[in-house]
């Protein structure tokens, strides 16, 4: 895909996953990449910023040794979701109009 995705739309697509189910980093990263062409240090600074606008909340699990971040969507990040969707929603049906040519002016 040619178009790049914007962060607004990058966020609602993190979150969505995460509502799914609570992710590490490395699986969240593999899901959004089976849908954008992103690269994985990409993802990174988009947790961190759900996570300081209390969007998101991690705990850590061990696994084989090392300890593995999960992060965990909270209300607040429920409804920042919800809020995304809305926007992308009304985008897309305006650019649909653009697209069929129904533009009312």
């Amino acid at each position: 895909m040619a178009i790049q995705i914007q962060t607004r739309l990058l966020e609602g697509t993190v979150l969505a996953f995460i509502n799914q189910e609570d992710l590490y980093g490395y699986v969240l990263t593999q899901q959004v990449q089976a849908v954008f062409n992103i690269s994985e240090s990409t993802i990174y600074p988009v947790l961190r910023r759900l996570k300081k606008e209390k969007y998101l909340v991690t705990y850590d699990e061990p696994f084989q040794g090392r300890n593995r971040r999960y992060y965990k969507i909270t209300e607040a990040g429920k409804v920042e979701l919800q809020v995304i969707k809305d926007e992308w929603n009304e985008f897309k049906t305006k650019v649909d109009q653009v697209y069929r040519r129904k533009v009312n002016y």
